[in-house]
Parts: structure tokens; sequence; C-alpha cells
């Protein structure tokens, strides 16, 4: 029995995973630094402290997460539709590897933030996605058993978090960045995309 549904933010709602690779992607060139093709994926997930680490020791550039949303929302076709009709029926979570800035920002702006009774940060975390600990934190916040609570994931990272905390997984595949095969057969259901998002395929 389902309870609370939480959803991710980039790559699920926002077509934001495809806005900071470029950002990030131009920054290290720009500045330097040593692209290389992996980055896109050992980035996906990390909290915004984990992947400036990450740009500054492995890419060689020293970059500070920005905010890049008020010049460009880049809603996902559906998102609205789907976060109303959810929250109609159970209480909704957010779990992020979005700093508390950007999750706060993007929600006032696109008018989502009424839907949301709890939102998670994985820089208020231990540990970033794949650990558990941000939708641990979501389920904690919400008052319901993470058993009890549905995740709507994109990629590997944030499906294997989701599945680690014990909560259903419903995938919907970043196009941009598909998850593999591994980490999509661990989710309990997979979508072709936020449209086919309903109270139906939650469960």
């Amino acid at each position: 029995m389902i309870e609370a549904v939480v959803f991710d933010l980039d790559g699920v709602l926002l077509d934001s995973e495809q806005v900071w690779d470029e950002v990030r992607e131009q920054l290290v060139k720009e500045r330097g630094g040593r692209w290389h093709d992996r980055a896109h994926t050992e980035m996906m997930g990390m909290s915004s402290v984990e992947w400036s680490r990450y740009m500054h020791d492995d890419l060689g550039v020293p970059y500070p997460p920005e905010e890049v949303y008020r010049r460009r929302l880049p809603l996902i076709d559906g998102a609205q539709e789907a976060v109303e009709q959810l929250s109609a029926r159970w209480p909704l979570g957010l779990a992020s590897s979005s700093n508390r800035e950007l999750i706060d920002l993007v929600l006032e702006l696109s008018g989502l933030a009424r839907f949301f009774r709890a939102t998670v940060s994985s820089e208020e975390v231990a540990r970033g996605k794949p650990a558990p600990d941000v939708y641990l934190e979501a389920a904690r916040r919400l008052g319901v058993p993470p058993k009890r609570c549905a995740a709507v994931e994109d990629s590997r990272n944030g499906i294997r978090a989701a599945k680690a905390a014990g909560m259903r997984v419903i995938a919907i595949p970043n196009p941009h960045f598909p998850p593999d095969d591994e980490s999509l057969e661990l989710a309990d259901v997979t979508l072709g995309s936020l449209a086919e998002l309903s109270p139906s395929t939650v469960g």
C-alpha cells in the first residue's frame, strides 16, 4: 500500500541534467580543465558539493554551483499535470541532488512548491545518490515508512538510491543519459515518459 510519492527533480520534473552538463562541460573546457566522456555519467546524482569537488579533483577546475534556472526553467512536458494529479491522492516529497537554493528556486518559479510537503537536498544528508540517504530522509519528513513510498526516478544512481531505501521505484529513463539495463531491472515499473505517470502506475 503506497502512502506517499517522492519525486526526483533533475531529469524527472526538470530537463536540467542536460542543462547542468552543458554548463559544466563548457566551464571545464573554458578554464583549461580535463574533460572526458565519463564525466557526465559519474556526476549524475552527486550533490553540488560532491560534483564541485569532482570537477576540482578529477577535471582540474574549481567551479562552485551557480543558479542557471532564472533565465531558463526547462520543465519537462507533463510535469505540472503529474504533480497535481498525484498530490490529489498522496502527500508528495522531493529527493534531489540539487542544493537547497536551487530546489526552492525551481519550485517557486514553476509554481509547484505548494504541492510538496517535504523536500530534501542530498547536501542535507551524509551521502548523495546512489546511497539511499536522501530518500530515507524524505520519507522521515513525510512521516511515512520508506517501504510505503513510491519514488519517481530517471537515472542510474537515482534508481539505485530509491531501491536501496526500500521504496517502490518508478523509472522514467532520462533520454539524454539513459540508465543501464542492470539499474532498470531494479525498477518496479518503467514508463516511457512523464505523461504515463498516473495513480494507477504508482500502485
